[in-house]
């Protein structure tokens, strides 16, 4: 059944549980009772999902869709509103674009500064001055 689900969502989402159950399948095979049965299947999936889960994800980049916001980072860009972490306020201007910004030191950026792009973290750009 789990087989079955993961060629139909062509996602990896049950491979480890139909491991776990081809485990459990040929304990049933072997004449091991039923809680046998259901501890093998748990255990075959709680391993095989805890151990090759994080290397499937690495190699298909799962959970991780770059874009071109990405490119931003290492940019320039000019502070049009004045860049005040205490008030959690403040704007910047990159590639003709307005973008709500913050920095990590707690610095205060005044307008028309020149800053550099360090991240992206959700809808803010992280900058830090060329002033230094």
């Amino acid at each position: 059944m789990f087989v079955i689900i993961e060629a139909v969502t062509l996602g990896l989402t049950t491979i480890w549980f139909a491991l776990g159950a081809l485990i459990a399948l040929l304990a049933s095979m072997l004449g091991a009772s039923l809680p046998i049965q259901i501890f093998l299947f748990l255990l075959g999936s709680g391993i095989s999902l805890y151990f090759t889960r994080p290397v499937v994800q690495k190699i298909l980049k799962v959970g991780h869709t770059r874009t071109n916001v990405d490119g931003l980072v290492g940019q320039k860009a000019r502070v049009i509103e004045r860049v005040n972490p205490v008030e959690g306020k403040g704007k910047v201007m990159v590639a003709g674009q307005v973008w709500s910004a913050k920095t990590l030191d707690g610095c205060i950026l005044e307008e028309d500064e020149e800053v550099e792009i360090l991240d992206i973290q959700g809808v803010k750009l992280v900058v830090k001055t060329l002033q230094e």
